[in-house]
């Protein structure tokens, strides 16, 4: 092959990794700001409406701001949340739980949204803590679960009348973790894994491609250095 062909071969493999190696640089970061940019004006189109004009900038300045709605959402929950931490403000917040209470469809929504966000939130909670992996849909084939917590009510004690202490976990779907199924496993049936929940959805959102490091893989190098 004479010199020049295989110059140009060279060339254009190296135009060829220049250009992989900035789409794996750019990418990202492109798809988190447009996923940032998107999120920021969809929390506008809904709070700046509601905003008096007298108060909102765009009434005076030649162009809009983004990220206002934003900041009036933060500022607002902020301020309902210290209201509601004294005692006239709960009183007043029991009150119009009482009347959302007999509301026939209001209170259940109502209660199963306040118990998921007070299980999410809550400093004590140690909801989806630990990753686990379990056979799954049949014997053989093995699934990455978040271990939610010990299974509770009807379910639990339903289950134990058959002699079964089950835990309830979270079995995401790829590429969409916030998408699954919710499973009640035996406990001897679940493998509990040492990665971090963030490393586990990585490794779902991206269906295996980005496997992170387990303790044990570090513990190993570092006995081999």
């Amino acid at each position: 092959m004479p010199d020049t062909i295989k110059t140009r071969i060279g060339g254009v493999a190296r135009l060829r990794n220049y250009f992989l190696t900035g789409l794996i640089i750019c990418a990202p970061v492109g798809i988190t700001a447009y996923l940032v940019w998107s999120l920021i004006g969809w929390i506008d189109s809904w709070i700046i409406p509601y905003i008096p004009t007298v108060y909102n900038p765009d009434t005076y300045l030649p162009f809009s701001i983004p990220g206002f709605g934003l900041v009036i959402a933060l500022f607002v929950i902020t301020i309902v949340g210290f209201l509601t931490a004294n005692y006239i403000g709960r009183t007043i917040w029991s009150y119009g739980e009482v009347l959302l209470g007999r509301m026939p469809v209001v209170r259940n929504l109502y209660s199963g949204l306040k118990q998921i966000f007070q299980t999410v939130l809550s400093d004590k909670s140690s909801s989806f803590q630990e990753v686990g992996i379990i056979e799954y849909p049949r014997k053989g084939l093995w699934a990455i679960v978040f271990i939610a917590t010990d299974t509770l009510g009807e379910v639990d004690r339903r289950l134990k009348d058959i002699k079964q202490t089950t835990v309830s976990v979270f079995l995401p779907t790829t590429p969409n973790p916030t998408s699954g199924f919710l499973l009640f496993v035996p406990k001897k049936d679940v493998t509990i894994l040492d990665m971090k929940v963030e490393d586990a959805a990585k490794l779902v959102i991206s269906a295996g491609l980005v496997s992170p490091e387990t303790v044990e893989v570090k513990k190993s190098e570092k006995q081999k250095a």
